[in-house]
């Protein structure tokens, strides 16, 4: 019988919320391969379909990336025509702001669905009870942080 050591529920309770987390947000983001993203790819279209232009801070505060990580994610999309940076604003020349183009919008519009199908048959393992205890939780976190 191997040795395990106790650990404090709290510590066990993390452990296995970080390891589900990670192995259902592998299962889900198996659809972008095939479109050669990256999930922070992904994200960053996702959030500027939804929200419209967003300055960089604004989508990496949405995406829960770093300002330093949103610079080569956007870099990459903007090398395949997927985003684009607008002037500057002479006035606040901090802000960068950031836009789908025309091939972006139709990519993210073409593969949202594939998202929302691969959500539903991971999640679907689970009772509708169940989502919405795992709801009231996850909305316990994110509001106090």
């Amino acid at each position: 019988m191997k040795n395990t050591k106790k650990v404090p529920l709290e510590v066990e309770v993390f452990d296995l919320l970080q390891q589900s987390a990670m192995m259902t947000a592998r299962e889900v983001y198996r659809f972008l391969l095939p479109h050669k993203l990256t999930v922070s790819q992904f994200g960053t279209l996702q959030a500027l379909y939804r929200h419209g232009p967003l300055c960089q801070r604004d989508i990496s505060d949405q995406i829960i990336k770093t300002t330093g990580n949103m610079t080569t994610v956007i870099d990459n999309l903007e090398k395949r025509s997927l985003v684009r940076r607008l002037p500057r604003d002479s006035k606040d020349r901090r802000y960068n702001t950031i836009e789908l183009t025309l091939e972006g919008k139709e990519l993210i519009k073409k593969i949202l669905p594939q998202q929302t199908r691969a959500i539903k048959q991971v999640m679907g393992k689970l009772t509708a009870k169940d989502l919405e205890h795992l709801k009231t939780i996850s909305m316990i976190f994110c509001i106090s942080s």
